[in-house]
């Protein structure tokens, strides 16, 4: 039997952010025992955490969704680092390995926040890719008020409409390859700065991530660097599908963007694999 968490990651109410799974006795698993469980548990991703190969490291992790492994993953990061904390004490900070190397991950007044890896590919979306996602939403392109790529591994690109109300009003009906952020400010005295949907293909048709660390972790450097808004703010995510997901973005002496939120444990408990 091996040690088991679920943890719901920016929310502090379980049951209201985004789950991820973690297995925390994962050595001797094969590759293919991870997948499989992680197909099984039938959720966005699940961790399996193993020795560490890195002498700066704490912990090694590797993140799978129900088909492939991935090197990075925000949601996941987060709640790994809570059910390992909570087997061997609370750090301020922790290192973090995993395939995209090593990752810290800091303890924060509203929980953990882990440090936003870099942009692989930035600048604007190409007229007839946007002509594209926009009709993929459901909406003219003439109603986006900015449009980039934002890819920092998962391949995301980014839409700013103008309200938060916008946002929420989506109903997108597509079959594409595209994964697809938006953003919408709220008013001052709202939830938070900006209402945040996620959407991906899958299951033949569109899906929507309840609360995504690497989208906000994509979009802080697009809002940050044109002025649209200023360090810290929150976003809320998650609305559609009645969850109450929150993001809390901040940066430091470094400029370095950090992202975080609350993280509460729903599952405690031992798997056979």
């Amino acid at each position: 039997m091996r040690r088991f968490q679920q943890v719901d990651v920016f929310t502090d109410v379980p049951y209201y952010g985004n789950p991820v799974a973690v297995v925390l006795d994962a050595e001797g698993l094969t590759d293919a025992q991870m997948q499989r469980f992680a197909a099984w548990t039938n959720l966005s991703e699940t961790t399996f955490v193993l020795p560490p190969t890195s002498d700066e490291a704490d912990y090694r992790v590797r993140i799978f969704t129900a088909s492939a492994e991935l090197p990075f993953a925000g949601h996941p990061t987060l709640g790994t680092c809570h059910a390992w904390q909570s087997v061997h004490g609370q750090r301020d900070a922790v290192v973090q390995e995993c395939g995209a190397g090593l990752v810290t991950v800091r303890r924060t007044d509203g929980g953990l926040a882990f440090e936003a890896p870099p942009l692989l590919r930035s600048g604007p979306v190409e007229p007839e890719l946007l002509d594209r996602i926009a009709a993929a939403l459901g909406i003219d392109s003439s109603e986006v008020v900015d449009a980039r790529w934002a890819d920092n591994g998962p391949g995301w690109v980014a839409l700013l409409l103008s309200d938060a109300d916008a946002v929420l009003a989506l109903e997108p009906s597509y079959r594409d390859d595209l994964k697809i952020g938006v953003a919408g400010p709220h008013p001052a005295d709202g939830p938070a700065r900006y209402e945040v949907r996620a959407f991906s293909p899958g299951g033949g048709g569109c899906m929507e991530d309840p609360v995504t660390g690497s989208l906000n972790a994509s979009l802080a450097p697009w809002l940050l660097s044109t002025g649209r808004t200023t360090a810290p703010y929150t976003t809320r995510q998650g609305t559609a599908l009645g969850r109450a997901g929150r993001v809390r973005v901040d940066t430091d002496e470094r400029n370095a963007i950090w992202v975080g939120g609350s993280t509460v444990t729903c599952i405690d408990g031992t798997v056979e694999i």
